[in-house]
């Protein structure tokens, strides 16, 4: 995985005050970074983004201040009906948005890392004009 430069010192203050938060981060970073090892992050003011080819995923904190967590976002080329599903929106035809509340580190399973594979396979294979 790509780092920037100052990516330590931008996910501290990203994450400041939120030490719950930042550590569920730190175990889906370091997932990503085996599903996508030659992908790359950027850190920006509302979310942290990881691009292989193209944007396949994000991590924020929620909306509501207070709310534990954080909530990861990634793009499939189908609606998942899971109840994990936070919201799921179809900003582009055949592109559907997921959004996943993540509480506790269990949470971060084999069904939310398959989701972020076929989310990287997808922006890969739409950069490649085949999805």
């Amino acid at each position: 995985m790509d780092y920037p430069e100052h990516y330590e010192s931008d996910v501290l203050s990203f994450f400041d005050g939120r030490p719950d938060a930042l550590a569920l981060y730190r175990v889906l970073a370091a997932g990503l970074a085996r599903i996508a090892p030659e992908g790359r992050v950027k850190v920006q003011k509302s979310q942290i983004s990881f691009y292989d080819g193209g944007l396949f995923a994000m991590a924020s904190l929620p909306k509501r201040k207070g709310d534990p967590g954080l909530v990861v976002s990634f793009g499939l080329g189908r609606r998942d009906p899971s109840p994990r599903i936070g919201a799921a929106v179809e900003p582009y035809p055949g592109r559907w948005t997921h959004h996943a509340a993540l509480t506790r580190e269990a949470d971060l399973d084999g069904e939310l890392l398959g989701w972020l594979e076929e989310a990287r396979g997808f922006c890969r294979a739409k950069g490649r004009g085949k999805a």
